[in-house]
């Protein structure tokens, strides 16, 4: 595995293969104590039967929730049988705090907002109307260094122009975004 930016880019090979229907790739967080979760992220077909050498790749773009996550394959053969291959440990570290344009954007009736944190903080997101209303809180918690995002649902809000707040430490970024119904 290897890091790009924030993308993880998974390589592996074989070197010869007996009935390999394919390989579900598998990431789960590591950076606390709630034990390991395995989701399912992507499938790679398999070539079946083969004598030859033959390579992979899987990339991962933009995970999030954290900032350290475990890989592991699950190798499926074509009658259902599966083994699952060692863990593979990727560290993504923002190097500063962003508060990315949500989306999609025009919205109805929910968007999404991403946000980059480079070190340990308290990390708070407001949602306002137009004349600065406070309409409500998204995110008001301690956030481990990573890539995380957070949804807002304005079902029962009127169609205009809204603005999210972002403030982590020092760092506060405001963006706009427009509710049509």
């Amino acid at each position: 595995a290897r890091v790009t930016g924030t993308t993880v880019i998974l390589n592996w090979s074989t070197e010869t293969e007996t009935n390999n229907y394919g390989f579900d790739v598998e990431r789960s967080e590591t950076q606390d104590a709630r034990g390991e979760t395995w989701k399912k992220i992507g499938f790679i077909n398999g070539y079946g039967n083969s004598n030859l050498p033959k390579a992979y790749l899987y990339k991962d773009e933009n995970p999030l929730g954290g900032s350290q996550f475990q890989y592991r394959l699950k190798q499926i053969d074509s009658d259902g049988k599966f083994e699952y291959s060692e863990i593979v440990v990727v560290k993504i570290l923002p190097e500063k705090y962003e508060l990315y344009q949500n989306y999609p954007n025009p919205f109805n009736p929910s968007t999404t907002i991403k946000y980059s944190v480079p070190q340990g903080s308290n990390v708070l997101i407001k949602v306002f109307d137009i004349l600065g209303n406070e309409i409500e809180t998204l995110v008001n918690e301690e956030k481990l260094v990573g890539i995380y995002e957070a949804s807002w649902n304005a079902t029962s809000l009127p169609s205009g122009v809204y603005f999210y707040k972002l403030q982590a430490g020092s760092f506060i970024d405001t963006g706009k975004m427009i509710l049509l119904k």
